[in-house]
């Protein structure tokens, strides 16, 4: 395999193996080529490679039994659900056993009220894209997104929004902006009228929100969502890793 110079070779043997474990090329729970295996196969020193599976044992993607072997996280598709500080809805749907699909409920532009306005550093009124849509597991509705992003940031005709593309998705192909990090609240509310209409369930019920906020690199404030979560259908995994 030929590897390029554009990032350091650590680098790039990284991003093939998270790459391999991502796609399921190496099995959750399966026990994955040695170091000797691996060096050669990418042409690197074994301590390059000892440097690479080290990071990913520090993130969870793998664990390395002595004298045994390195073997993928049997939990790996929780710890995909949580990287990067940003749960994927999809991956959290396919986390739980379900097919995902996403179906968008209403692409639009809308003026940024005073708490988005100070939430996204920009002032009130300005244009905003606003974006809400309806997670699937299976047929059954589970998670209501509703997300607003700075116009200025969009690059595309509003028209030309795929709504079926996750937000990370979105703020990449049409704002070419990526997600750094995300904070988010959560806390458990009293479903609203709308909301129990959407899902399809009876008052008074809870239902889990979450608020979050999405960030550059920069700290430059990109997008704000407003989640209704049901948690009766999905559980709500967080995998913290320590360096």
């Amino acid at each position: 395999m030929s590897l390029i110079r554009t990032k350091s070779i650590a680098e790039q043997v990284e991003e093939l193996l998270r790459g391999r474990i991502r796609d399921g090329f190496y099995a959750s729970g399966s026990r994955m080529p040695s170091e000797s295996e691996l060096s050669d196969e990418f042409g690197v020193s074994r301590a390059t490679l000892r440097t690479v599976l080290a990071k990913l044992a520090v993130n969870g993607l793998i664990l390395r039994k002595q004298g045994d072997g390195t073997y993928v996280n049997a939990r790996i598709r929780e710890i995909n659900a949580h990287l990067g500080n940003l749960w994927e809805f999809v991956r959290i749907i396919e986390a739980n056993g379900y097919k995902p699909t996403i179906k968008p409920l209403a692409i639009e532009r809308k003026p940024a009220s005073n708490t988005e306005a100070t939430s996204l550093a920009i002032e009130a009124g300005d244009e905003l894209l606003a974006l809400t849509r309806l997670f699937y597991a299976d047929e059954q509705p589970v998670i209501l997104a509703k997300n607003v992003i700075p116009l200025s940031f969009v690059r595309e005709p509003v028209e030309q929004i795929e709504g079926q593309l996750q937000i990370r998705e979105i703020l990449i192909r049409y704002c070419s902006q990526k997600i750094a990090f995300a904070i988010t609240d959560i806390w458990s509310v009293m479903i609203s009228e709308d909301v129990s209409t959407i899902f399809e369930k009876e008052k008074p019920q809870t239902i889990l929100e979450l608020q979050v906020a999405f960030y550059s690199n920069q700290n430059i404030p990109l997008a704000l969502g407003s989640n209704y979560f049901d948690d009766k259908t999905l559980r709500l995994s967080l995998v913290q890793a320590w360096s």
